[in-house]
């Protein structure tokens, strides 16, 4: 009988999601924090959130989404990537022709 009540208890419970603080954002986005605030206000990346008036945090399973998404898009081409610069207009160590 206590296998039941543990699994009724467990289906029931409250899944618990969690959450990042910057420095861990970090480590799992290698982005600077300027391009993240910059694709949060176009609305390209999961939104920041307060938990206190001094502690902002980002929710993990939203940035983990991101990622695949991203990922995703990476692998049909869907995301350009920048041209390569012209070395020919170099003013320090020109290219040599």
């Amino acid at each position: 009988m206590p296998t039941d009540v543990s699994a009724a208890l467990s289906s029931s419970a409250p899944r618990y999601r969690r959450t990042v603080r910057r420095a861990e954002l970090r480590r799992i986005v290698p982005l600077a924090d300027t391009t993240i605030y910059e694709l949060e206000q176009r609305g390209e990346f999961p939104r920041r959130f307060n938990l206190t008036p001094r502690c902002v945090v980002w929710d993990l399973a939203e940035v983990e989404a991101w990622i695949d998404e991203r990922r995703r898009a990476s692998d049909a081409s869907l995301i350009a990537r920048s041209p390569s610069p012209d070395v020919r207009q170099r003013r320090a160590r020109p290219v040599r022709q």
